[in-house]
């Protein structure tokens, strides 16, 4: 699959890029990419710190007043809830968020995202992510002359350029990640997605090796 590749110097001599149909070109499954999707999120809950109910506290069993006859409700023991440092009654517990996926399927969801915007249209392939004086204002205006969506998502190689960094940083509808990073559940809640070349080389590499 060839992709244009585009930049933020008008002046840029136009060249296509190779993309791997096996990465950008296969045909993307709901059921797949709902999987991965809900393992990422499930991923990323936390769990409550568990509680000493009252079988966990280490107090005497041995029931300490008489049934009758003492002027006081009848207890069992001290471990009971209505006691100061008796066990909690239906305390917080430690819960697994953390479902298993197998690694092939991880992989084919991320390829599937990626083939996703590929099909729709709405990748881009940039040479360069600098950014003079790294300026929010002169980012904002080269991303309208490439005709980004609302939202998008843009993937770098080993770490993203610095000036776009700084100049992305006050614009809300701007993600940035490096290649790293890249991820199902991000790539698909942005309406564009946008990958350098190095980007590009570091995906490619990901899955080929």
């Amino acid at each position: 699959m060839k992709v244009k590749v585009q930049s933020f110097d008008a002046k840029a001599k136009a060249v296509d890029v190779e993309l791997s149909d096996e990465i950008f070109g296969l045909d993307p499954r709901a059921d797949i990419l709902h999987r991965v999707v809900t393992w990422q999120l499930e991923k990323r809950r936390g769990t409550a710190r568990g509680t000493r109910e009252r079988s966990d506290v280490a107090r005497s069993g041995k029931k300490y007043g008489r049934q009758k006859g003492g002027g006081t409700a009848r207890h069992g023991d001290r471990r009971a809830p209505v006691f100061i440092g008796g066990g909690k009654a239906h305390g917080a517990r430690v819960r697994d968020f953390n479902p298993s996926l197998n690694k092939k399927i991880r992989a084919l969801g991320l390829k599937m995202a990626l083939s996703s915007h590929a099909k729709a249209g709405s990748l881009i392939v940039l040479d360069s992510l600098t950014v003079k004086d790294s300026k929010a204002k002169t980012l904002k205006g080269d991303l309208a002359k490439l005709g980004f969506g609302k939202t998008a998502l843009v993937i770098d190689g080993d770490a993203v350029e610095t000036s776009f960094a700084q100049a992305a940083g006050n614009l809300s509808q701007i993600n940035v990640l490096p290649a790293i990073g890249a991820n199902v559940y991000d790539i698909l809640k942005h309406d564009t997605l946008v990958l350098t070349r190095a980007a590009v080389e570091k995906l490619e590499a990901r899955f080929n090796g």
